[in-house]
């Protein structure tokens, strides 16, 4: 058979490993059909590096197999993209930062070579908000800041904005990203795609999702690696062949009680929230029942717990330097190298520390408080998940994020950061998985996204809740580009 471009770049996740698999499409002419989409659309800056030879090299591997040995490999073939933090071997990891430029680790970061090991292909790095402080992805650094391609003027939310941009501009089907306090599914929510931050603190998935001598670190209390896909059935691909875990519980929309956090519903952007809120009514139609949730403390006791991603930088990052050899080793020289102006504030108060007064208590008193809340709030509601806005605005224009450090949210003025992280953060914070998903577009056409969070631990039951409700909310269509 023989496929077309277009076909063969609509193809999702799941689908492209099972046309692999079943020889009807070569792997090979898939990587190349990328790589060729991933250079003509370079003026998006969704990559730092771009795998030419390795990936093809790779790819031929796959071809040469076996029907029976291709059936084996769950990824058999799967061109993917890993965030610039995530340590590769034969491609750069340099957080998009000068300091690092060009630096290849000796190994691959574990998660990473569960993919590579299941039979991905590695297309190239992802570009990032750099060291990943910022949520924009207005990076200052080569190649410069990545741009929407709903709306090259916008930015494509961050830290992940590589990700989002590449899996959403059809250049890769999937992608490996981090998330801190909302950095794969703010960019998921605002180029119209899936992004899942798993749980943190759950044992052995947990640990073969994230070792934080692999991945230029903000906070090993929060960090975790997380794919960032089209649907959430290739987000749960991912998710099995990283964890092992391959089980999807099902799920009946009937029946389902999810949770709507008041707080994380106020405020929001006119246009979000008619998308937010039109979804709300389609899953309501389809049998799931809402139950609003005061949840007075929610964002003040979030607030507390602040100072644990502030505090910790320091020494993680110092960490990682040390384990692998970098070629500065210390956070001072890499500080001195940084090309934002966002990021170099950042480091300069991080290099300060004062935080440090306050870490304690964020971390043992302040934070599990948060987490009490949360399992409370499950237990005693019955409630299967949370759900609410991935962001309380739209993407905004790059060249206003670039030259100042605030929005405009009905009226009011804010910091960019805060004003994107407000939904995402929270969760992050208690350790619990959560899933973005396209819940629309808005009557400009930007997409929008809706977030399911979950017990800690539940994350294949989460996947399995986003897969249902994403067959009731449908497909965004893909960007004119």
């Amino acid at each position: 058979m023989a496929w077309t471009v277009d076909e063969q770049l609509a193809l999702t996740a799941c689908e492209a490993v099972a046309a692999i698999q079943a020889g009807k499409l070569r792997a090979t002419d898939y990587a190349a059909t990328l790589l060729a989409r991933a250079a003509a659309l370079a003026s998006l800056n969704a990559l730092t590096a771009l795998n030419m030879e390795g990936a093809l090299k790779a790819a031929r591997r796959i071809d040469a197999l076996s029907p029976d040995a291709k059936a084996r490999l769950p990824l058999a073939g799967l061109p993917v993209v890993v965030k610039d933090n995530i340590n590769t071997a034969d491609l750069q990891t340099a957080g998009a930062t000068p300091a690092l430029a060009g630096f290849k680790p000796k190994s691959n970061a574990p998660s990473v070579q569960r993919l590579i090991d299941a039979g991905a292909v590695l297309l190239g790095k992802a570009n990032m908000h750099e060291l990943a402080c910022g949520i924009t992805s207005t990076n200052f650094a080569a190649p410069g800041p990545v741009r929407n391609p709903y709306d090259p003027g916008l930015i494509p939310g961050g830290s992940s904005g590589g990700n989002a941009v590449a899996v959403a501009a059809r250049i890769a089907p999937a992608g490996l990203g981090t998330d801190t306090s909302g950095s794969n599914r703010i960019p998921a929510a605002l180029t119209g795609c899936v992004g899942f931050r798993p749980s943190v603190g759950n044992g052995g998935a947990q640990r073969r999702y994230h070792d934080p001598d692999a991945v230029i670190p903000l906070s090993h209390t929060r960090d975790t690696v997380g794919p960032i896909t089209r649907t959430v059935a290739d987000a749960a691909l991912l998710d099995a062949v990283i964890t092992g875990d391959s089980t999807l519980p099902p799920v009946a929309l009937a029946g389902l009680r999810i949770g709507l956090p008041v707080p994380l519903w106020s405020d929001l952007d006119p246009a979000v929230e008619a998308v937010a809120r039109a979804a709300q009514r389609a899953l309501g139609a389809a049998g799931v029942t809402f139950v609003e949730l005061a949840l007075p403390d929610l964002l003040a006791l979030n607030e507390q717990t602040a100072p644990i991603t502030a505090h910790e930088t320091l020494d993680d990052i110092r960490a990682w330097l040390t384990a692998n050899h970098a070629p500065v080793q210390t956070v001072e020289e890499l500080a001195q190298s940084i090309a934002s102006p966002d990021v170099r504030e950042i480091f300069a108060a991080i290099l300060a520390d004062p935080f440090g007064p306050y870490y304690q208590a964020a971390l043992t008193t302040w934070r599990p408080r948060l987490q009490q809340l949360y399992a409370t709030t499950f237990t005693a509601q019955r409630i299967d998940a949370l759900l609410f806005p991935t962001t309380c605005i739209p993407a905004t224009p790059l060249d206003e994020i670039r030259g100042s450090s605030v929005v405009s949210v009905n009226g009011r003025v804010l910091d960019t950061m805060l004003a994107y992280l407000r939904n995402t953060d929270p969760s992050a914070n208690a350790g619990l998985p959560g899933l973005s998903v396209p819940a629309g577009r808005t009557a400009d056409g930007l997409p929008v996204g809706i977030e399911f969070d979950g017990p800690l631990g539940s994350d294949r039951r989460l996947l399995a809740i986003g897969s249902a409700c994403e067959q009731v909310l449908g497909a965004l269509a893909p960007p004119t580009i």
